[in-house]
């Protein structure tokens, strides 16, 4: 076995076990590195907003394994939200839908609703399987900071408040993920990412942006 692939998966089997002791991940994805928690640890999912310096009410997202998983995390997922995820999941889109009551309200801020993904990189997908359940997607990087696409762009934000930090090698994609919110009676891009509005409206041409999005654009 490669030697890269053998440490890698001596670092996710050592993650796992983190995971599930309660302790927190930095892990990278197909976007960017994430920082993660199991959904069921409520004092795991408190200290990433501590060590992110996140305001408590601020919503996270989660990561899934495969849309069945998803669907438990929901209480209804209209066609639309279909649509999009049949088209660009595994992939860098997140998509906000009415959660179900097995998602922590710590998670969404108090709000009914949740944003999840499926992402298109073996070492989410690896930790997920691991432990059995999703896990907290957001950045690994300070609230405000950039975004971190290595392994030791993390270590320089947050290295030392994390219980491990997987190195996997740089980021493929490098570029958050599109935000669409299919909680409305219309899909809104809520942020521009890595998937285009363009591709979007090809599989689903009622989508709008978010007035904020739009007035940011004029402003430019």
């Amino acid at each position: 076995m490669n030697s890269k692939i053998s440490s890698l998966n001596k670092q996710i089997t050592e993650a796992v076990n983190i995971l599930k002791k309660g302790g927190i991940v930095a892990y990278p994805t197909d976007t960017v590195y994430g920082l993660g928690a199991s959904m069921a640890s409520l004092k795991a999912i408190e200290r990433i907003f501590e060590v992110k310096d996140r305001p408590k009410g601020m919503a996270m997202p989660l990561l899934a394994v495969n849309r069945a998983q998803i669907k438990k995390l929901v209480n209804n997922i209209p066609p639309s939200a279909w649509l999009l995820m049949y088209n660009f999941l595994p992939g860098a889109l997140t998509i906000i839908l009415h959660k179900s009551d097995i998602v922590p309200d710590v998670i969404t801020g108090g709000s009914k609703t949740i944003a999840v993904r499926i992402p298109d990189h073996p070492v989410p997908i690896s930790l997920i399987k691991g432990l059995g359940q999703p896990i907290v997607g957001t950045s690994a990087n300070l609230s405000g900071q950039p975004s971190a696409l290595t392994a030791e762009e993390v270590r320089i934000q947050i290295g030392d408040k994390v219980d491990l930090v997987i190195d996997g090698g740089p980021c493929p994609g490098g570029i958050e993920s599109t935000v669409v919110d299919v909680s409305g009676r219309k899909p809104v891009v809520r942020r521009l990412g890595a998937i285009s509005l363009e591709q979007l409206q090809h599989s689903c041409p009622d989508i709008q942006l978010a007035k904020e999005i739009k007035n940011a654009s004029r402003n430019r």
